[in-house]
């Protein structure tokens, strides 16, 4: 029997995504787990498994269209199975944008392969000025050296897929240089320097962009934000941690200083519940697992990665996982469980040598903890001037949620957790 596989819900809020990319063709055999297709969302490009198993029997949406959440976009069934592909070409053309109809909805099946559908190529900067590449394509263009200006997209409104850069890279234009460019470059050295003009670029937000920008505003204007700052002493856990990665090199595993304060930022949390919660309406729902979002910086903005069950997890599993993650999305390969199911969100801008900042609270969660770096600071230790090693640490909460004394209370908590990191051995 013929299954239909339909846009993932990759989010609370997704409404749609980009199709980036076909992991499997038309023919081939799917097993249920299987990575089938790749889809951009508003915060990366998620590896999508497919949830049964069969043959590929017809594809109906091309890489680069955007398609709605529940929307058809392929189908599987048996090698002799009978399947009317034109019933559902004209359900998947109803659920589609209009102008996304002509452009997107080619169904491919085993009758029509995927090379005789040809999508109306056109150059990567629209006529409206903006840029349109997807992050994979991005990914391969920057890994191979490609010039993108120079590749012709294939996509939706002329974006630049993945195919459009293994195109390019198979049969690349001719080098060279115009002979205005030369007399331009030869005469820069020969006549005297006058002010450059430069013009203006237009860049189109991308998706993760506007989401984030999106998000962040919604989070400043609705939900009141106090901020609390502590100075905490890092000399013990710097120590601790040269100890510890001397004794995980064996295994090949390096210890950060961030992962320190994701387990202490954890183990703080199981005596300040309403920091670990989500306002729903008038009623406050505490979190029963303390799950860790640490925000990773990609091309482009920020996604956040989620280490679950923080509190629970040796220093050395928190340090593999976050790793792991941090690979996977700025690979362009995350899964959709690495970014969601956050209770509380981290930020660390100390590897930028940044001493201090405050961040904005990531909806709907109660709380973010923003840490700098760990720096050797002149500190007065028993009325004597001496060297010391500091890290200032700021939590932005909800003042509908929590107050000041309580945030204080959990920045004790997390400063003695610091302080002494033989607790988060315990």
């Amino acid at each position: 029997m013929s299954e239909l596989f339909k846009m993932p819900k990759l989010g609370f809020d997704m409404a749609e995504g980009t199709l980036s990319r076909w992991v499997k063709q038309i023919g081939e055999e799917v097993n249920k787990g299987d990575i089938l297709v790749e889809v951009e969302t508003d915060k990366a490009t998620v590896e999508v498994e497919s949830f049964a198993s069969g043959i590929l029997r017809g594809i109906f949406v091309d890489e680069g269209a955007i398609v709605p959440v529940g929307a058809t976009i392929a189908v599987l069934g048996t090698s002799d199975e009978e399947i009317d592909m034109e019933t559902l070409k004209a359900q998947v053309a109803e659920s589609l944008p209009d102008d996304e109809e002509d452009d997107d909805v080619q169904p491919r099946s085993e009758t029509a392969p995927a090379e005789t559908v040809a999508p109306t190529a056109a150059p990567a900067p629209a006529s409206d000025g903006m840029f349109r590449v997807s992050p994979v394509a991005q990914r391969m263009a920057l890994e191979n050296g490609v010039d993108l200006r120079q590749v012709k997209g294939s996509g939706a409104s002329g974006r630049i897929v993945r195919r459009d850069v293994e195109a390019f890279l198979t049969s690349p234009p001719s080098p060279g240089v115009s002979t205005d460019a030369k007399a331009s470059t030869t005469g820069m050295w020969l006549t005297s320097v006058e002010p450059v003009k430069r013009e203006d670029t237009t860049i189109k937000l991308t998706r993760l962009r506007q989401a984030i920008g999106k998000r962040m505003a919604a989070s400043k204007s609705t939900l009141p934000h106090f901020y609390v700052t502590s100075d905490i002493d890092m000399a013990a856990v710097m120590d601790y941690r040269a100890q510890l990665n001397s004794a995980l090199e064996d295994r090949g595993v390096k210890v950060s200083v961030n992962d320190f304060i994701v387990k202490a930022v954890a183990l703080a949390l199981r005596d300040f519940s309403n920091l670990n919660a989500v306002l729903e309406g008038s009623q406050l729902v505490r979190k029963g697992n303390i799950n860790i979002g640490v925000a990773v910086a990609v091309e482009g903005g920020l996604l956040t990665v989620v280490c679950k069950n923080a509190d629970a997890k040796s220093l050395a599993q928190i340090s593999v996982e976050i790793r792991a993650m941090a690979m996977r999305v700025r690979s362009g390969k995350v899964h959709p469980d690495d970014i969601e199911g956050s209770t509380f969100t981290t930020s660390n801008l100390g590897m930028f040598d940044v001493e201090h900042f405050s961040g904005i609270i990531n909806p709907p969660e109660a709380a973010l903890l923003s840490t700098g770096s760990v720096q050797d600071v002149p500190v007065v230790k028993d009325g004597e001037l001496a060297i010391g090693t500091r890290m200032k640490a700021t939590i932005s909460a909800d003042h509908r949620v929590t107050d000041g004394a309580e945030a204080a209370r959990y920045m004790q908590a997390l400063k003695r957790n610091l302080e002494e990191p033989l607790r988060l051995m315990l």
